[in-house]
């Protein structure tokens, strides 16, 4: 029996097998692990130099057996054993969707993404990336958007510290060998990011490209994909984002071809990561409501939709592009820090999840968004703020007030149980009465100011009597308070008042 693998860790085989010919092609390999009466089968994937490996998560403690399948014979029949104990400190198992619109990990604990975006960093010098993980570290963001593949955009056209694929002797690429090096490191990365508890969001395809990656043939395409799987599945912290901006790819990459992507990760992933993609333009979206797709990935600068589109689609709504805070001439990449602050506040009280960005130009283009590296705009610290707000109370997730209803059309409200919290945004009032409780319950009642980051008891005063209204049929209401009380506010932007059971 193998040594103990921890629930929700990564059990890793190895065997020796051919060299010859184009064992990516040639050789096939799948497999089994069985725990009981139950079997979950595992792609295995070459990993150079005459090594086949798979790997896989376990997520049930005790004694699990192994038998590999394949068209080579060397490599048919092997079996093997591991016990698996409990999970190590730190480890809560994958994240999955929790009641159909929220998110938690495996073992319960609710997970709220606070996530940001760097979609080359795995491509930059290593002093760099090194820099990205420790910024990451202090940040207090719980998810990275992060691409397999280089990118060519503005702000990013250095060349990346790996090819994707190996070169031919002509020097061009050949999409039908992966180059092992270069998995080997984006694997690291990505178990570099588990250790400090960051979720990695693994952009599968983007359009943004000079070396060819997006013209793969169909059968390499899921070659890819199946082989980015079987490589990365058995981390515990990986998500699947089938696309950044799939729509720009339309053309080459239709809709079908999506939709099988989606179903290749399926059947080639038992730990069952999330699947998302993402769109471009505003009018295409993906159809979420498809069963394959988990959450709702979308890029959206209006986020006072959100409860619209939480009720449209019926999954969690993750906005990883409500554009991003800095000073770069493309419109989407110039919000103030108190903007992008805003939206994210804007975003989590309508019941969603946002994703931060940031742009600002700098001589040598080392942009975070595209690159990594350090923060040096304000929205971050402001963001990690809002995430302490929401993991000090909320234990499964923020239900949004009905959007139709005064005065929430305007003002962003969201609840759970006695909770509520309630954010003005642009609005400034001096005194709030709406959606305090209107019983003699005993309630702590706290002003919180977004910007500043602080949190202090909220001033209570006597509840203002409104006019009477006149209601459908022509009766008229008589006029009572709204509230047992009302808070006075000192009229300025971006407060909130949170209200919960008296401690």
């Amino acid at each position: 029996m193998a040594d103990a693998v921890q629930k929700w860790g990564m059990f890793e085989a190895a065997f020796a097998g051919p060299k010859g010919g184009n064992p990516f092609v040639d050789v096939t390999l799948d497999v089994d692990f069985t725990f009981g009466a139950r079997s979950a089968p595992a792609p295995g994937f070459y990993d150079g130099d005459g090594v086949y490996r798979v790997r896989f998560m376990p997520d049930t403690e005790g004694d699990w057996t192994f038998r590999t399948r394949s068209n080579v014979p060397a490599l048919d029949g092997l079996t093997g054993a591991f016990r698996c104990g409990p999970p190590g400190e730190g480890n809560h198992g994958p994240v999955r969707v929790r009641d159909r619109v929220h998110f938690a990990h495996a073992d319960g604990k609710p997970f709220f993404p606070f996530g940001t975006t760097c979609y080359a960093w795995t491509h930059q010098p290593l002093a760099m990336q090194r820099e990205t993980l420790a910024t990451m570290r202090a940040s207090g963001f719980n998810k990275l958007r992060m691409a397999v593949f280089p990118k060519h955009y503005v702000f990013n056209e250095n060349e990346p510290l790996h090819d994707v694929y190996e070169r031919r002797d002509d020097g061009e690429l050949d999409f039908d060998r992966p180059n092992v090096a270069a998995f080997r490191h984006f694997e690291t990365q990505v178990a570099a990011l588990r250790d400090i508890g960051v979720e990695a969001d693994v952009i599968v395809f983007h359009p943004y490209d000079r070396w060819g990656y997006c013209d793969m043939l169909p059968d390499q395409d899921d070659r890819y994909v199946r082989y980015l799987v079987a490589r990365l599945g058995a981390h515990r912290n990986v998500w699947w984002s089938l696309a950044n901006e799939y729509d720009f790819l339309i053309d080459v990459k239709p809709i079908e071809r999506w939709d099988r992507f989606f179903h290749i990760i399926e059947e080639n992933d038992p730990a069952r990561h999330l699947k998302s993609i993402h769109n471009g333009e505003e009018t295409m979206n993906f159809d979420h409501r498809k069963p394959w797709v988990d959450h709702v990935c979308i890029q959206n600068w209006n986020v006072k939709r959100t409860a619209d589109w939480r009720r449209e689609w019926g999954k969690p709504i993750v906005n990883d592009e409500c554009e991003y805070e800095g000073d770069i001439s493309l419109a989407w990449g110039n919000l103030t820090a108190a903007e992008l602050t805003h939206r994210f506040w804007v975003t989590v009280t309508r019941g969603g999840y946002a994703g931060h960005g940031e742009c600002y130009a700098h001589p040598q283009d080392l942009l975070w968004w595209a690159k990594g590296g350090v923060l040096r705009g304000e929205s971050w610290r402001r963001i990690a703020f809002l995430r302490s707000i929401v993991e000090e109370d909320v234990a499964r997730g923020l239900t949004p007030a009905p959007p139709d209803e005064w005065p929430w059309q305007r003002v962003s409200c969201a609840s759970e149980g006695d909770y509520r919290l309630i954010y003005f945004g642009e609005h400034q009032p001096a005194l709030w009465a709406a959606g305090l409780p209107a019983d003699d319950r005993t309630v702590d009642v706290d002003v919180i100011d977004a910007w500043a980051m602080t949190v202090a008891p909220a001033r209570r005063v006597p509840c203002p009597i409104y006019p009477r209204l006149r209601q459908r049929g022509g009766a008229w209401t008589e006029p009572k308070p709204a509230a047992a009380f009302a808070v006075a506010l000192d009229p300025k932007p971006y407060q909130a008042i949170r209200i919960r059971p008296a401690r």
